[in-house]
């Protein structure tokens, strides 16, 4: 089962939580605090009062307010990629266009989150920006293994595309996911041709009919 951003985001009721759904409601709160404030915004004295504990119990489960920010975008960060996980069953274009239909409307419903874990990335801990670089890397991994599938020949040069239009998808998808003038469909099929473009621009001898082979088929 994928991770929920959301959970239980109040004082329990006449039931004591375990730790586990403890730190479940603890983290529901930070990333549902992501929709309205940056990541170094969010304190444990906030959270603490949100779900009616000492901030001493935040402390004692995460460590320190930077563990409780690493937890938190841990958390949105898991529940992005499984979200966008590929469906092996699928032939190969139809994947990238599954997982880009399902990246736009994990964006569209939580925008907020997404824009705090791409800001994570110039974040002042090195542990934020691993966890930040590690969803980069693999949605550069199930890209890459789309276009292999296509006929391209993965090259140093068709990783440094791949790598590229992962920054590109992310900034349309930033931009352009919650603007209602651009129908989802629409993005979608830009950002599927403009990876195929990208990829064929660094390999267009290994095109395939499926890629683009230059500015006139994109």
């Amino acid at each position: 089962m994928p991770p929920a951003l959301h959970g239980p985001t109040g004082r329990p009721h006449r039931k004591r939580l375990s730790p586990d759904e403890r730190r479940h409601q603890l983290l529901a709160i930070g990333v549902d605090r992501l929709t309205t404030q940056p990541l170094e915004a969010i304190s444990v004295e906030d959270i603490a009062a949100a779900a009616g504990v000492s901030p001493g119990l935040v402390f004692h489960y995460f460590g320190t307010r930077q563990g409780l920010h690493l937890a938190i975008v841990r958390t949105a960060r898991d529940a992005m990629l499984a979200a966008t996980q590929p469906d092996p069953a699928l032939p190969a274009r139809e994947r990238l266009r599954d997982v880009l239909a399902r990246f736009v409307t994990f964006v569209q419903q939580h925008d907020a989150t997404f824009h705090s874990v791409v800001r994570g990335a110039a974040s002042g801990d090195p542990r934020v920006r691993e966890t930040v670089q590690h969803a980069r890397d693999v949605l550069t991994e199930h890209t890459t293994a789309v276009v292999v599938d296509l006929g391209a020949q993965r090259t140093p040069l068709v990783d440094v595309a791949v790598r590229a239009w992962i920054s590109l998808a992310e900034q349309a998808l930033v931009d352009a996911a919650t603007d209602t003038a651009i129908p989802s469909a629409e993005l979608v099929a830009f950002l599927e041709r403009s990876a195929l473009a990208v990829v064929a621009a660094a390999a267009p001898t290994t095109t395939t009919p499926d890629t683009p082979r230059g500015p006139d088929a994109v």
